[in-house]
């Protein structure tokens, strides 16, 4: 474990930063996806059958308020799937 998560395991933030760094570069990786199949964010809105806030939620990387399957239904529509294990 770096020095940096030892720190923060002490702390007791060491999971809530994991998980908001997984958000982050799922919600970049969603966007990257986005730009270069020119989908717009109003356009993934309306394929996931969803509001234009959502997916402005969604692609946040601060707001961790979003659920696993809303995760999945965007990655779908950008030909991609998320991938969770247990390491």
């Amino acid at each position: 474990m770096s020095t940096l998560d030892a720190f923060l395991a002490e702390d007791g933030t060491l999971e809530a930063f994991q998980a908001v760094a997984i958000k982050e570069v799922l919600a970049w990786q969603i966007e990257q996806a986005m730009k270069a199949q020119k989908i717009t964010r109003t356009a993934l809105a309306e394929r996931m059958g969803t509001s234009r806030s959502q997916v402005s939620r969604l692609l946040d990387p601060k707001d961790g308020n979003v659920t696993l399957a809303t995760l999945q239904r965007a990655a779908a529509i950008v030909g991609r799937k998320v991938r969770v294990e247990l390491v």
